[in-house]
């Protein structure tokens, strides 16, 4: 299919027709003809003489006409160069390529807690988390990744990232207490959403943070009030998982198994149009990150690109070779 880029320049066809017929004429080269009394004697000599000119015949206006329109021709496919015609190829449908989703995950010691199960053996709630985000890490193989690991201090571990791979390594390589043993939520969102911001013009639509903790807000420098209204401000999607078995004893850790501030994390998510999740074994933990896989679908339905190939080039090289063919025949006849 071919169409033009910019048809209305094709109003431009009749500016030669108003250039001719609005202003006066131009003055011969030789200045004011002359009237001669014996221009039937001429004719006849001429004629007699074999020669089948005629003096005043309007020879010049004939090749004047034929000049005019060889220059509209050469004008013609200047304007259809201008208008860009374009070949379109068939419609063909395309997937979402960008979408930045940003983990942020608790390792402060309560994290310890093995009150999990995998695979018939008991786990602690950090290990639990590893293998479900690396899960949900490979799986959005079109989508950037980024890791903010927060305790008593938020870090950025990795900025959003396409390198899945090396994401994946320092998920299992965190540890419980790398960052401190109490846990600052407010900080480590506030981290999130700065790195989030603006992000290669992305839209906010396309973009989401997965906060999980097994405890509340207790260090900081942001409040979970303070940092909810900011995640509020900033309007990026944000799903809260709370992680810990409510019925599960602990023993020797029961030190180390904090009440989640479920109330907040349900705020948090309800203003940012999320949801909160409890996980409260590992199968729950697999069966959440799967669901927000899928709430943060990796194609766009309905999307579609076309192959464009520009053809303007093949007026414009005809209007230079007529120019310069209509340049060599003027000089010749001059």
């Amino acid at each position: 299919m071919t169409h033009f880029a910019y048809p209305w320049f094709f109003v431009l066809l009749g500016l030669p027709f108003l250039w001719r017929f609005l202003l006066p004429p131009v003055k011969g080269l030789h200045g004011d003809a002359l009237k001669i009394p014996f221009i039937g004697d001429l004719e006849k000599i001429s004629i007699k003489s074999g020669n089948v000119w005629k003096i005043g015949s309007g020879g010049d206006n004939n090749r004047y006409s034929k000049n005019f329109w060889l220059l509209f021709a050469i004008w013609f496919l200047l304007i259809t160069a201008l208008a860009r015609p374009q070949w379109l190829g068939e419609p063909v449908r395309v997937k979402e390529e960008s979408r930045d989703i940003m983990l942020v995950l608790d390792i402060s010691t309560s994290m310890l807690a093995n009150d999990f199960v995998l695979g018939n053996r008991r786990i602690d709630r950090l290990t639990a988390v590893k293998n479900a985000a690396a899960d949900f890490v490979r799986k959005r193989a079109n989508d950037r990744v980024g890791l903010v690991l927060f305790g008593t201090r938020a870090y950025l571990q990795s900025p959003l990232t396409y390198d899945k791979q090396s994401l994946t390594e320092i998920l299992w390589l965190m540890d419980a207490g790398m960052a401190g043993d109490s846990t600052s939520i407010g900080d480590a969102l506030g981290l999130a959403l700065k790195n989030m911001a603006n992000k290669n013009k992305i839209s906010k639509n396309g973009q989401a943070i997965v906060l999980l903790t097994d405890g509340e807000s207790n260090d900081g420098s942001l409040s979970m009030a303070q940092a909810i209204k900011l995640a509020e401000a900033e309007g990026i999607k944000t799903y809260t998982i709370g992680v810990g078995n409510k019925n599960m004893f602990l023993g020797l850790f029961s030190a180390l198994n904090p009440q989640v501030d479920e109330k907040g994390l349900k705020a948090l998510a309800a203003v940012t149009k999320g949801q909160y999740f409890r996980a409260e074994s590992a199968t729950d933990l697999q069966k959440i990150y799967d669901l927000i896989d899928q709430l943060e679908g990796n194609s766009a339905q309905g999307r579609f690109i076309r192959e464009v190939k520009e053809l303007y080039y093949i007026p414009l090289m005809a209007a230079i070779l007529m120019s310069m063919a209509l340049a060599l025949v003027l000089r010749r006849a001059y």
